[in-house]
């Protein structure tokens, strides 16, 4: 897979000691996907500290995300806890594709990296209620992931640049879904959901809160992805994809637009962003309850009308059926796309028609859009 282009550093591996540096866990419970731990603990440890799961992208390593991502640093304020785990398989990539992933305990990249979560609270009597998920690029679809596999694990996540739980499956480890990639694996929010909810079969308990970063012009996880993993959490959470309840244009900054569902769900899309899409840990922070009031409450604004953007581009899924793309639905007759949806694409059956004062827009040969 090929992902972020931050650069890994040099990590001296040391035992265990009240010195804050990354440190690397060897004996932490089950492992037979051979994952790798590493772990910062600030000198200045809250009482039950919270948890921050950091999870790097395909070609990092964990002290590349340590160097690269603000965690580390945000925990010498707030005194919590770290775990950036490592990826054992061939290019750094995390096996997000093959059916252990999506099964619990399974032995897969996904159960070593709860068994370190695990460890972590038994070491330091770390809060369960506090166990938080970050990640970027593969890292982000390993938190949809483990936010579907082990939904009473993680009360809360950020993915940067990911794609919906289940999408880059192949049924191989670490496998490339191109599909899922290119933004093709476009479904329903009910399939999507169902897909999330498959992997932990009659779960009923609560869900953890979502918060989804996209950009408008990556090219290495096209940003229909944004989309698609906004409708899998919707319907997961409870909320109606399309219909945020306040669209916040420049929030947290130009050029990104903040789409909130509720408490629960919230989405990030900025315009003009790439693949190496900057992340945000004071707004991470801030979404987790480490700090200050949940992004999705900050806002005094009302609700607008501002539409979901409707993207060229996505990254792949794991279908719920046995079929190797996810289904389409049956385009209605007379129906009109509103403007800014999709309205035409390769392999699309929707709305072809657009609304009045927008026209069906060339995007590339899976997308087109109302403009």
């Amino acid at each position: 897979m090929r992902f972020s282009s931050i650069t890994s550093g040099f990590l001296a591996l040391v035992g265990l000691s009240n010195a804050a540096s990354l440190t690397q866990v060897s004996n932490f419970g089950s492992n037979p996907s051979g994952a790798r731990f590493y772990i910062y603990v600030p000198d200045r440890l809250a009482s039950n500290p919270a948890i921050i799961t950091a999870v790097h992208y395909c070609s990092g390593t964990a002290n590349a995300f340590y160097t690269g991502s603000p965690y580390a640093r945000l925990a010498d304020t707030h005194g919590f806890i770290v775990i950036y785990p490592e990826s054992p398989n061939s290019g750094g990539c995390w096996d997000v594709s093959s059916n252990a992933a999506y099964t619990r305990n399974s032995g897969a990249n996904s159960h070593a990296i709860v068994n370190m979560v695990n460890w972590t609270i038994e070491r330091y009597s770390a809060d369960r209620n506090r166990v938080f998920l970050a990640g970027l690029s593969s890292g982000a679809m390993m938190t949809n992931v483990l936010a579907a596999t082990y939904p009473d694990v993680f009360k809360a996540a950020s993915a940067y640049a990911g794609v919906p739980a289940g999408c880059f499956y192949t049924g191989t480890v670490a496998g490339w879904n191109n599909t899922c990639a290119n933004g093709q694996s476009i479904t329903t929010q009910e399939h999507w959901a169902q897909t999330a909810r498959n992997m932990y079969p009659g779960y009923t308990g609560a869900r953890p809160k979502m918060m989804i970063y996209h950009g408008s012009a990556d090219d290495i996880i096209y940003p229909r992805n944004f989309n698609e993993t906004m409708k899998q959490w919707a319907g997961v959470l409870g909320y109606t994809y399309g219909s945020p309840r306040q669209t916040i244009a420049n929030s947290p900054s130009a050029p990104y637009t903040k789409y909130v569902y509720g408490d629960d769900l919230v989405g990030i899309y900025g315009t003009g962003i790439t693949h190496n899409i900057q992340i945000n840990g004071a707004l991470d922070l801030e979404w987790f309850g480490i700090t200050g009031q949940p992004a999705a409450t900050s806002s005094a604004s009302g609700p607008t009308t501002t539409p979901v953007p409707s993207s060229t581009l996505a990254t792949s899924v794991r279908p719920t059926s046995t079929s190797s793309a996810a289904p389409v639905e049956t385009t209605p007759a007379g129906c009109t796309t509103p403007k800014w949806g999709q309205c035409g694409g390769q392999g699309w059956n929707g709305c072809t028609v657009c609304a009045a004062g927008s026209t069906c827009t060339f995007g590339n040969n899976w997308y087109s859009q109302c403009l």
